[in-house]
């Protein structure tokens, strides 16, 4: 009963639609059919499912309202709402800046590699054009990452590894499997913005902990772990989002040791490794995939547009994720997403592009804090890599009112607040360097600062 209302709640199963049959459900949970059918009854009885004869038992209209993410926490302030951020980056006009945004422009992308990667495509197999990709993604793509993985001392079997449609459903999917409303989940402070976004979407309670330059605060972290005993912690070990920090080695250890002593999950997002000029502590690689759960895309490296991600997880917990992927997209990521990518990472090309975009990076966050440090803004500190710069703002300014503003000048900017669970982030701003060399992009700011002192 527990696991249909789970369903229902999480809306795994929505109304009208059907319920396992009594003897695939006894045989998922281990019970007997008589279980199945007593616990159908009593769902029937309190209105939840109903029975059709002949043909099954069915989701009943649940009451519940559908499901609107604005209402899912308290009601917030549009300028410093993920899906404000978001929406504007998202539909803006191409004569718009979004030195807010958090992808590269279309021209630092490897776009010629993409372009010879869809030729070879159209004159390959019809089944990749026109087929569903399979449970868990293209075996080309898995083996590549298996290697990638091998190289930095993380080893994973075949089994413990699935493609996701993208990095976002990869978290998605692990909410689905480990989460049930009201559980309490973990993220730094500030975070990236879709985390807090996905997880109200998920009804949890989102806790966070403040992140330094060095990892996360432990012992706000062990305090927290203690008083709300969190399914989850969500973070970025590599270059984190938005603040471009690294964990260092002695916070490693600290978090894990803390995690197992609490039962603590932890999922880390390694979507920015590749922007490292060289490898930092991983979190899966010390832990050896035990209760670090590695997700990633290619969102970030290799182009938006072609979306794919991935899980790399315990093999036990493997079976659920890719059930719950078959439930929700049937079946793994586009075959011709998967096969694409995996045609440029398996080419020279890649490694030379990233070798060419971290260079171009590390002359554009030089180059973006000059010009911003003349208008008072300062980094909170220099990243060792990456195209986030997490920024001070001069005192008595609101990243708020600068982002509203700057809207109406058709910029685009990331305040603080939008990362930030207690909102203590009112004057920061995230800069994305490679967006910010529009020189239209600091007079706007210089104007706005100005406005809002007045």
């Amino acid at each position: 009963m527990a696991a249909i209302r789970l369903k229902v709640s999480s809306r795994a199963l929505v109304s009208g639609d059907r319920l396992p049959s009594i003897r695939s459900f006894a045989a998922t949970m281990g019970v007997s059919p008589s279980t199945v059918v007593e616990a159908y009854d009593r769902l029937a009885a309190e209105g939840l499912i109903r029975a059709r004869r002949g043909s099954g038992f069915y989701v009943a209209g649940s009451g519940l309202p559908p499901m609107t993410l604005s209402e899912a926490g308290p009601p917030r302030d549009r300028a410093v709402d993920p899906f404000w951020v978001s929406r504007q980056s998202l539909d803006a006009d191409p004569k718009v800046m979004k030195p807010g945004c958090g992808w590269l422009p279309a021209d630092w992308m490897p776009n010629s590699a993409l372009r010879r990667a869809l030729r070879t495509l159209a004159r390959g197999e019809d089944a990749v054009l026109a087929h569903y990709g399979s449970t868990r993604g293209s075996p080309t793509l898995r083996r590549l990452l298996l290697g990638r993985f091998a190289k930095e001392g993380l080893e994973a079997s075949p089994e413990q590894l699935m493609l996701t449609g993208s990095g976002t459903q990869a978290i998605d999917l692990i909410c689905r499997f480990m989460l049930r409303p009201g559980d309490a989940v973990l993220v730094d402070d500030p975070c990236y913005f879709n985390f807090q976004a996905l997880l109200r979407a998920h009804q949890v309670r989102i806790v966070s902990v403040p992140y330094t330059p060095t990892g996360p605060d432990m012992a706000a972290f062990e305090t927290v772990l203690t008083a709300e005993r969190p399914r989850l912690y969500i973070t970025n070990s590599a270059l984190h989002n938005p603040t471009g920090a690294t964990l260092s080695p002695q916070t490693a250890y600290r978090l894990l040791s803390a995690a197992s002593a609490h039962d603590l999950t932890i999922v880390e997002d390694d979507i920015f490794a590749d922007f490292e000029p060289e490898p930092s502590p991983r979190l899966a690689v010390l832990d050896g995939l035990d209760r670090v759960i590695r997700i990633g895309s290619f969102s970030k490296t290799l182009s938006a547009s072609i979306r794919c991600g991935y899980i790399a997880a315990r093999k036990d917990w493997m079976e659920g994720l890719v059930d719950l992927q078959v439930a929700t997209s049937f079946g793994g990521p586009s075959p011709v997403a998967t096969e694409l990518i995996a045609s440029v990472l398996a080419g020279g090309s890649y490694r030379k592009h990233m070798e060419e975009i971290r260079g171009r990076l590390a002359r554009a966050r030089r180059e973006v804090a000059i010009r911003l440090e003349s208008l008072g803004i300062r980094p909170w500190l220099m990243p060792r890599g990456g195209f986030y710069l997490w920024c001070r703002l001069p005192e008595g300014q609101d990243s708020a009112v600068l982002a509203r503003m700057a809207v109406e000048e058709k910029v685009v900017l990331a305040p603080g607040n939008v990362f930030s669970v207690s909102r203590a982030a009112t004057a920061f701003l995230r800069f994305n360097v490679a967006q910010s060399g529009d020189s239209r992009v600091f007079p706007v700011l210089r104007g706005a600062m100005a406005a809002a002192k007045k």
